[in-house]
């Protein structure tokens, strides 16, 4: 399992940082976790076929982390003339959303006849859900965004990827991080609470608790990246786009 950052920024670009993205290559399967406005930028600059990837999973519905599926849709129809199915896999109401937001900002696209399957699939929390080689599951977490916001746990080729998606402390990420081989969360402040986001003093705190064999600090505000150099701990890894992680 390979992880590359397309993009790991906040939703107002801190740092020039893409928006989020996490482009996943098993070998035979590829995959993005989410898709901020961004994604198409971050895959081009790094030369990864959007054709490649079979999934998309989307943590939460905020436009940083979906909305680039907007651009998605019409670049698959009018530039990448996909062919193969694509299976895009969210929270309840994901079709929904996605659909609603890609007729309010290009009318008519999504009346468009597809050359390839568009699959919608949604994903309750709890409950595992298996596509192709890969079984994602879901915990419900505090980050309001219309409908549930999750935190997901990846199971494939007997590696293990978790991901806070966006939410204040819960108790939810001790499990879903557990024994992780990584678990990427977001640490968007440095100090203080930060209604629906983590801070690194309160994620400090839990990281005893925390027993991922790695862990990376992803989705950080500028008062975060001005401190990166303080970060020098053992299996602490800090986001930044384009970077590639072996897991």
């Amino acid at each position: 399992m390979k992880l590359t950052i397309v993009g790991c920024g906040d939703a107002f670009g801190a740092g020039g940082r893409l928006q989020t993205g996490y482009y996943v290559d098993l070998g035979d399967h590829r995959f993005l976790i989410d898709c901020g406005a961004t994604n198409l930028i971050g895959l081009n600059k790094l030369g990864i076929d959007p054709n490649g990837i079979s999934t998309i999973f989307i943590s939460h519905l905020h436009g940083d982390h979906y909305s680039g599926l907007v651009w998605w849709l019409l670049h698959t129809q009018h530039v990448a003339k996909r062919k193969v199915p694509l299976t895009v896999i969210g929270p309840p109401g994901v079709e929904e959303r996605v659909m609603q937001t890609a007729e309010l900002m290009f009318p008519g696209s999504t009346k468009i006849e597809r050359n390839y399957e568009l699959i919608f699939k949604e994903r309750h929390a709890g409950v595992p859900l298996t596509e192709g080689p890969v079984t994602v599951t879901a915990w419900e977490v505090s980050h309001p965004s219309g409908a549930p916001s999750h935190a997901l746990r990846f199971d494939a080729g007997g590696k293990v990827l978790a991901f806070s998606g966006d939410t204040e402390w819960v108790e939810a990420l001790v499990p879903v991080s557990d024994g992780a081989d990584l678990f990427i969360t977001e640490c968007y402040a440095y100090d203080g609470p930060v209604r629906y986001h983590t801070s690194w003093q309160i994620l400090k705190e839990n990281l005893p608790r925390i027993t991922a064999k790695r862990i990376m600090l992803t989705h950080m505000n500028g008062s975060m990246l001005a401190r990166l150099n303080e970060f020098k701990q053992p299996n602490l890894l800090l986001a930044e786009d384009g970077l590639v992680v072996d897991i």
